[in-house]
């Protein structure tokens, strides 16, 4: 069972009260593990590489059938496929599906597909090809991860403040059209590419707060 990929859609999950079942113990269930820290993780597999099991909420370290998985899974949000054997995998994914789970497979297939992720201390970026090419997102984190440097933390404290400033005047669209316009002054970007951010603030209240 293959997944229509052209229909697939960007999404933010919080992590708290997800219940995750990854199946396989290996580097790519830890890079599954980290990926979903914070959530309630049950690892199944035999053997598990070091990490796995301080990310993991429960891990069952024992061989179990296709039979076995199939009934645990049904009590889990997420189901993860990420054993070495691509037909387990197959099984695991179409089961899983069948049951209207959301599963992520090492082989692909599922219904859900798990990005590269930047994160800095106000925003995270993701990259995904939709399962196309999986060696190219880390590529683009790689380049991103240079090419979002201070600036943009600093572009996040003018908007913050500038969103603090206006915050319970004008209309909404007012608002939103004051933190635009902000975003995109020439003279804003310009002060805050050369490190100056208190001017960079008093331009953008030149800008127009509502009222």
């Amino acid at each position: 069972m293959m997944i229509n990929r052209a229909k697939m859609i960007p999404l933010l999950v919080s992590p708290e009260g997800l219940r995750v079942l990854i199946i396989g113990g290996g580097n790519v269930a830890l890079r599954k593990c980290m990926h979903f820290e914070g959530a309630d993780i049950t690892v199944v597999s035999e053997k598990t590489v070091q990490g796995i099991e301080s990310l993991a909420s429960a891990v069952i370290k024992k061989r179990i059938t296709s039979s076995e998985i199939f009934e645990m899974m049904k009590g889990f949000n997420v189901v993860v496929a990420a054993t070495d054997d691509k037909t387990l995998n197959s099984e695991i994914r179409d089961e899983a599906l069948r049951l209207g789970l959301s599963v992520n497979s090492a082989h692909g297939g599922g219904n859900i597909l798990i990005p590269s992720v930047l994160r800095r201390n106000n925003y995270s970026v993701s990259v995904s090809t939709e399962g196309k090419l999986p060696a190219f997102p880390p590529y683009v984190i790689e380049e991103l991860d240079a090419f979002l440097d201070e600036r943009f933390d600093t572009m996040f404290d003018i908007l913050s403040e500038s969103r603090r400033m206006c915050a319970g005047k004008g209309t909404q669209a007012e608002r939103a059209g004051f933190l635009k316009k902000v975003a995109r002054d020439p003279i804003v970007d310009e002060l805050v590419r050369t490190g100056n951010a208190a001017a960079a603030l008093k331009r953008a209240t030149e800008l127009g707060v509502p009222q």
